[in-house]
């Protein structure tokens, strides 16, 4: 089945770690830039997420997401540096509208602890299936009903992109119009909502009462049909996350 997740499947060393190290990874490194308020040291965390995502082979599946955020990093310099009052300095200007120096450098602070933040996060979802992520968080004492729902969102959507996959195909296999010009295409799409999110609705409910029929909410001990995942590594590299980020922390106090 597909899976809504970004997750690549290769080898590497960053896929290796294990889920809970690599949530240590994202606290610390969105922490750091944050505490300094230094946008060398946010540029050097994106750096290193930079390397790691080349590290584990998924660069080019970043390129993307940051592409996605490209208008609201424009917009927060637009704002943060035309449009705040407040600001005196001016370091040029498009007819009319002014850009300040100090907006500039707090648009920047801010563009910078985001893409620190949105390489982070995309490195731990690019390289962890969401099938280890909930099974990590069941051992840790996650409810099951809860693991469920959180595999049932993974689920839902590419349910839904193959009911309606097979529902067009059958359309268009009746002589319907379904490719063409965008009114075509939405003419032809908006029929197949209904049908689509029932359908997915109607099989959700089907694998839960399924899951109820096989003792899914006994009390019972529950076992695992994977070994959990050890990264042999996991106490260094945790040691020294947490170390950055306590000296980061002395560093900012003194």
């Amino acid at each position: 089945m597909q899976n809504i997740s970004l997750y690549v499947n290769k080898k590497s060393f960053v896929h290796d770690v294990d889920f809970l190290t690599k949530l240590i990874y994202i606290f610390v490194f969105i922490a750091i830039p944050i505490i300094s308020g230094s946008v060398i040291i946010g540029l050097l965390a994106i750096l290193i997420s930079l390397i790691l995502h080349t590290c584990a082979g998924v660069l080019k599946k970043l390129i993307p997401i940051v592409a996605l955020s490209l208008f609201v990093l424009l917009s927060v310099i637009i704002v943060q540096a035309a449009f705040i009052p407040g600001y005196h300095i001016v370091f040029f200007s498009l007819g009319p509208v002014h850009f300040y120096q100090e907006g500039l450098i707090h648009a920047s602070l801010i563009i910078v602890r985001f893409l620190d933040i949105l390489l982070v996060s995309s490195l731990t979802v690019l390289t962890t299936r969401p099938s280890d992520i909930v099974e990590t968080l069941q051992r840790k004492g996650l409810s099951h009903r809860m693991g469920y729902v959180i595999n049932s969102i993974f689920q839902i959507i590419p349910q839904m992109v193959s009911s309606m996959k097979t529902i067009s195909d059958a359309q268009r296999s009746r002589g319907m119009e379904t490719e063409g010009n965008l009114f075509v295409r939405v003419k032809a799409f908006l029929p197949l909502i209904g049908p689509v999110v029932i359908s997915s609705l109607v099989g959700t409910r089907e694998r839960a009462m399924a899951l109820e029929a096989r003792a899914f909410s006994a009390d019972a001990k529950r076992t695992y049909f994977h070994e959990e995942m050890k990264y042999r590594y996991k106490t260094p590299v945790r040691i020294i996350l947490l170390l950055l980020l306590v000296v980061s922390i002395i560093w900012r106090v003194l």
